[in-house]
């Protein structure tokens, strides 16, 4: 790993943490440091349960049950059964929370103005789009790919997606019982396998693998949520699908595209793939193309 790049972002860390109080115990000139602070934030008016809190904060379940039994302890939350399921457990703010929360956010806005302010209009908006490429980019950072059964609720969001999308931008839309079947059976190891691309645990992506006779793999349905295009994921899960065919003994790699899927072949085209005559009677597809791996 390249030393310099690493230290320019340990750099940036230690500026941004000072420069947003993140080091202070008495975050925003309260009486709680950030962990707290954002845990009342991320709570909400409505509530939300632990399990939620843990994986949308990304924190220790132990971290975690500390924050909310002192935030419990201060009286600003509450912590009971959810309704839903007794088995979980709901943190809700209390009337002092609601209140402690809006000064919060008051609080937020004027750290963020401090940042702003010394600037000139120019700087102002140089500063708030970097921000925004760095946010973005720290999200691409943050997506992971596992494999998931074809009956995941997750998968099956994603191929909902995939043909909502695709009814929207086909001349003349989309009908799934008009293009080939991927049947479940044939999308579980070993003959086959759905990737999922997830942001901590909201599904993102994802794509289907199938082997074929003959030493060859065959890619369906690929497909990225809007928020994350253009930032080097479908590239990383093109990989990561050919890495998967060529470890369950494939020696090419092929998929079909249509005319209209401009940045998915643009994508192709650039990994690599080279366009080759049709090898399935896909009644969408315009384009078939191929690789060794």
């Amino acid at each position: 790993m390249d030393r310099v790049l690493v230290d320019r972002v340990r750099s940036f860390n230690r500026t941004v943490t000072q420069r947003v109080g993140a080091l202070d115990d008495h975050f925003l000139a309260r009486d709680r440091p950030l962990g707290e602070s954002r845990l009342l934030w991320e709570i909400g008016e409505r509530g939300c349960d632990v399990r939620r809190l843990r994986a949308a904060l990304d924190l220790d379940s132990g971290y975690l049950s500390r924050l909310l039994r002192s935030l419990e302890a201060d009286g600003l939350v509450s912590m009971a059964p959810s309704p839903a399921d007794k088995r979980v457990r709901t943190a809700r703010l209390t009337e002092p929370g609601v209140r402690e929360r809006v000064e919060l956010d008051r609080r937020a806005d004027e750290l963020a103005w401090s940042l702003l302010e010394p600037l000139d209009e120019h700087h102002r908006d140089r500063l708030v789009a970097a921000m925004s490429e760095v946010e973005r980019l720290l999200t691409a950072a943050l997506i992971h790919f596992e494999v998931v059964d074809p009956t995941d609720e997750r998968a099956r969001y994603c191929l909902s997606e995939y043909f909502a999308e695709l009814d929207q931008r086909f001349d003349g839309g989309f009908e799934p019982g008009r293009s080939m079947a991927t049947p479940a059976e044939e999308l579980r190891p070993p003959r086959g396998a759905v990737l999922l691309a997830a942001r901590r645990d909201e599904p993102v992506g994802s794509a289907m693998l199938m082997f074929e006779p003959g030493g060859t793999a065959l890619i369906k349905r690929m497909w990225l949520a809007p928020t994350v295009r253009g930032l080097g994921v479908g590239r990383r899960l093109l990989a990561a699908l050919e890495e998967k065919a060529a470890a369950g003994g494939a020696h090419t790699i092929r998929l079909e595209t249509n005319r209209v899927l401009t940045e998915a072949i643009a994508l192709y085209r650039s990994s690599g793939y080279e366009e080759v005559e049709a090898f399935n009677d896909e009644s969408y597809a315009h384009h078939w193309f191929a690789k060794r791996l």
